[in-house]
């Protein structure tokens, strides 16, 4: 991930969907045609779990915070995480991660 550079312009906001972090980190990477990182998306995952409860979770979120703000939060995690997440930090989420777990396994050989 750290060869690849954070975009140095912005598209427009128009064209990004900010209904949940979740939403907008697809389609950050739909607009930008680049992947973001495990560990951005798990945090955007864990900013929409909780709002669970809360006296605004079915406000969208772009009511809640402007859309060029949020992407900007989002491309500055993301820089964080490629600059600075170890491999083997990763690998140890991934095999406590059912989704990655098939991937992983061909990695890494689990302890016995």
């Amino acid at each position: 991930m750290k060869q690849i550079p954070i975009p140095k312009t912005r598209r427009s906001t128009k064209d990004i969907v900010f209904i949940t972090w979740n939403a907008l980190t697809s389609s950050m990477k739909q607009v930008y045609g680049q992947p973001l990182h495990y560990l951005t998306r798990l945090l955007a995952k864990q900013w929409d779990r909780s709002r669970n409860g809360a006296d605004d979770e079915e406000k969208p979120m772009e009511d809640i915070i402007p859309p060029g703000r949020a992407e900007s939060i989002i491309w500055d995690v993301e820089e964080i995480h490629r600059l600075c997440t170890s491999y083997s930090y990763l690998a140890e989420l991934w095999v406590s991660d059912p989704d990655y777990h098939a991937f992983v396994d061909e990695v890494i050989i689990p302890p016995s």
